[in-house]
């Protein structure tokens, strides 16, 4: 019973956006607001992470802190570069999906030659 009363309320406040004057430019205001408390929480995990983890990634050598570095800076450039490269057509698809397999690999390899010994 509980549930059905939760969604009855998200059901009305979604109904109120599309019938009231005014809905749309005041949704765009509240999507823009989440996105940005979206982001900010993303850049706080990871300054959160960077310092839990300071005397591991300086114990890395430095090819693996490049590596580790570059993977994650071409993989944000790649996500703000989404729309651009959805639109180019499926070769945009295509290279959007290389990019991000080629970091994700980089990551991988990091994360594999710092746990290896010798």
């Amino acid at each position: 019973m509980r549930r059905a009363l939760d969604w009855g309320i998200i059901a009305l406040i979604a109904l109120a956006v599309t019938v009231l004057p005014g809905g749309g430019p005041a949704l765009r205001i509240v999507m823009s607001v989440l996105s940005i408390a979206f982001l900010a929480a993303i850049a706080l995990l990871g300054f959160r992470l960077y310092r839990d983890n300071q005397f591991t990634l300086d114990s890395l050598s430095d090819r693996q802190r490049f590596v580790l570095y570059a993977s994650i800076g071409v993989a944000i450039l790649n996500f703000t570069a989404t729309s651009r490269l959805f639109n180019a057509g499926g070769i945009g698809v295509l290279v959007w999906l290389a990019v991000l397999g080629a970091c994700s690999y980089g990551l991988m390899w990091v994360f594999v030659s710092a746990r290896r010994f010798g």
